[in-house]
């Protein structure tokens, strides 16, 4: 597992990959959060907190992350190369964990220098200093769990096809219904409990919650079954192309 890893991790840095990806999320978070005008805009919004970010940061990571992870298995499928892997003595969960790992850390990586603007909006209140940390970990926190929920939806979709724009498509189709579909389909209803039943099925009611600062079991449960269902979706795929 340590060497796909090492190998995965390696393959987005030797290319423009790994820096387009972190200088891609980058650059439109701060666009749309200090310069153009609107929802997102921070100044706009007159409070000096970090909740805009944390709105903003799930639809750009909602297809950012199918991009890096669509050429993972669709590629080895392509170049004939998959099979190599199995040949090898690592086991298909191993390699399965060692891309999921490597796709994982590249995209925390990319979050890593948003950690300036804690900074930059605490000396931006009213009183410096102001700022409900608690709330920014809780945001923090809940990212990371949507990115691995993220990553193991790219990798299933990466495995089930050779080409890569099909892998991209599928998986954010699959990041999107999971993350704001249910919540979608719960406005169709007028009975408030349906529409709270259908919506907690959906990542964004979990990740809003963690984003208030509420770490719950449940949402931590909720992201981890998400992430080992598709993982082992994908493992169990890879084991049928084996045979």
């Amino acid at each position: 597992m340590l060497a796909i890893f090492k190998r995965e991790l390696t393959s987005f840095f030797s290319s423009p990959t790994g820096y387009l990806v972190v200088g891609l999320f980058l650059v439109i978070n701060g666009l749309f959060l200090w310069v153009f005008k609107g929802p997102f805009n921070i100044f706009d919004y007159g409070f000096a907190d970090l909740s805009k970010l944390f709105l903003l940061a799930p639809w750009v990571f909602l297809f950012l992350i199918p991009a890096i992870t669509m050429r993972s298995f669709s590629e080895e499928r392509k170049l004939g190369t998959l099979e190599l892997l199995f040949i090898k003595p690592l086991g298909v969960w191993n390699t399965v964990a060692g891309k999921f790992l490597g796709t994982l850390v590249l995209a925390l990586i990319a979050i890593a220098p948003t950690v300036l603007y804690v900074f930059a909006i605490s000396a931006l209140g009213s009183t410096e200093g102001n700022l409900d940390i608690g709330l920014v970990l809780g945001s923090y926190f809940g990212l990371i769990f949507l990115i691995v929920a993220y990553t193991a939806i790219g990798l299933f979709a990466s495995v089930i096809t050779d080409n890569q724009i099909v892998a991209f498509l599928v998986g954010v189709l699959l990041c999107f219904a999971f993350y704001y579909g249910f919540e979608a389909v719960g406005t169709l209803f007028t009975s408030g409990s349906t529409a709270l039943f259908i919506e907690n099925f959906g990542m964004k009611s979990h990740f809003e919650s963690m984003a208030a600062g509420v770490v719950n079991t449940k949402d931590l449960i909720y992201f981890a079954s998400l992430a080992i269902f598709f993982l082992y979706t994908a493992v169990n795929h890879l084991n049928n192309l084996e045979r």
